[in-house]
């Protein structure tokens, strides 16, 4: 890849990352990080759900992934049991509290969105979303 190509790629990832504020100390004005924002989505997503799979869908790095959810359940957003078919493994839910936060978080994320693409016509929006998923099927087709 030619070094002129890679910049363009990283000027682009710094205008996203600035136009969605990913670098703020709290994303979306939360009390929470970007990679705590995530999982939260994450165990809402797959509830319930092992550690792994939240590691898993993330790729995330399973020691930091545990000092969240270690944060998470000091301040009651998630509820650990034993997992029905194999006891050996934990399953994780969000409690009321977690529901709770994720539902603000959440909210937020849609209003950023609609606030961001709130001056556009539909066509631009359109096109947009057309260009994401173009970028998003170009990337999933990399082999790991």
């Amino acid at each position: 890849m030619k070094a002129t190509s890679i910049a363009r790629v990283r000027e682009f990832n710094r205008f996203y990352t600035r136009i969605l504020g990913l670098l703020d100390k709290g994303i979306l004005q939360s009390s929470f990080t970007l990679p705590e924002a995530r999982v939260l989505y994450e165990l809402n997503h797959l509830q319930p759900c092992s550690a792994r799979e939240v590691a898993l869908a993330i790729g995330m790095d399973k020691g930091y992934l545990s000092r969240i959810l270690k944060s998470f359940a000091r301040r009651g957003f998630v509820a650990t049991y034993a997992s029905q078919t194999d006891a050996r493994v934990s399953q994780l839910t969000l409690t009321a509290k977690g529901m709770q936060e994720f539902n603000k978080i959440n909210m937020a994320s849609v209003n950023q969105i609609r606030q961001l693409f709130s001056a556009l016509s539909e066509t631009k929006i359109e096109a947009t979303l057309a260009h994401m998923q173009a970028i998003k099927d170009i990337l999933q087709s990399i082999p790991s």
